[in-house]
């Protein structure tokens, strides 16, 4: 496994779930000491999270916080936290190096390949991002090890896989060619459980007019508490006769629907859930008994499992 992770007590793994889902709402603050609690405990992943947390505070800038969390998961042997570093300039600015030298993105290199090479899913994924920082970017080397990472069941990695072909207008002759060489990758992803394929399925079939399809995936993105899926459900109970609304393959359910947004308000404070409630204007096209109604079906969408998430990738921007 990449890296090492330390079995935590019971405390220490409700604090760092709690941690997570904060993360997981986009309230790295708040999510700051629970991760504390679980990395002090020696759990490797908080550790990078909490680099992760205290590099969002300063919009994606390094901080001392961040840089000395990222050193102690680099030390523990996590390459994207040795990424991080690179990133940050560690090495050249604060003489946060590497034991055998100064090049943090070979040091991830040295370190993940041979695990790589002995099968290890999240090595082979975490080469994809180490090719690109290398000395010499080797961007097929990178996608080799991507798709072998995918092939080994790395759900992160097909779903990937599915954005880079919907997103590569230029190897596709249209639209619907990319469409089509994505939903593969984002459906063998979606139905091993992963809630970003699944929205990102819902997306492509809806683009491709499979819209009884594509309103099933999107209501199983919701149910793996993807708040994208969440706000769709409950847009369309709304509005699913709206022209731009095909995905909607259901009755109208306002009542429904505004239990829905106001679950998703209390457990996801400053949501679009919020932009739902005012500036679409549901609140205004609901009757009182509708209203009431939604209200009192609210606590049935409230704190379900998995919890809510934006589900934010784990090297991203």
């Amino acid at each position: 496994m990449l890296p090492s992770v330390w079995a935590l007590d019971d405390e220490a793994q409700a604090a760092k779930d709690e941690g997570m889902r904060l993360y997981g709402i986009r309230k790295a603050d708040s999510a700051i000491p629970y991760l504390e609690q679980a990395a002090e405990a020696g759990d490797v992943e908080a550790m990078y999270y909490l680099g992760e947390a205290n590099r969002r505070l300063v919009m994606g800038g390094m901080n001392q916080a961040a840089l000395d969390w990222y050193y102690q998961a680099a030390q523990n042997g996590d390459p994207h936290a040795m990424l991080r570093l690179f990133d940050g300039g560690a090495c050249e600015l604060g003489d946060v190096c590497p034991k055998n030298g100064d090049d943090w993105p070979q040091e991830a290199l040295e370190l993940t390949l041979p695990k790589a090479e002995a099968g290890d899913p999240e090595a082979m994924a975490a080469l994809y991002d180490i090719y690109y920082y290398v000395e010499d970017p080797d961007e097929d080397e990178a996608m080799k090890w991507l798709r072998r990472a995918a092939e080994a069941g790395h759900v992160e990695s097909m779903n990937w896989l599915g954005e880079i072909a919907r997103n590569d207008e230029e190897g596709y002759a249209n639209d619907t060619e990319r469409l089509e060489a994505a939903e593969p990758w984002f459906r063998e992803a979606a139905e091993a459980g992963y809630a970003p394929a699944m929205n990102n399925l819902s997306v492509v079939l809806d683009q491709l007019e499979r819209h009884e399809e594509a309103w099933q995936w999107m209501i199983n993105a919701s149910e793996a508490g993807h708040i994208n899926g969440r706000l769709w459900q409950a847009s369309c109970y709304f509005q699913p006769e709206e022209e731009d609304n095909e995905i909607c393959q259901t009755e109208k359910d306002p009542a429904k629907g505004w239990a829905l947004l106001l679950a998703l308000k209390e457990e996801v404070p400053g949501s679009t859930s919020e932009n739902a409630l005012t500036y679409y204007g549901y609140g205004e096209n609901i009757t009182p008994e509708q209203r009431q109604e939604g209200e009192e079906m609210m606590d049935e969408w409230l704190n379900r499992e998995p919890p809510l998430s934006y589900f934010p990738d784990k090297f991203g921007p």
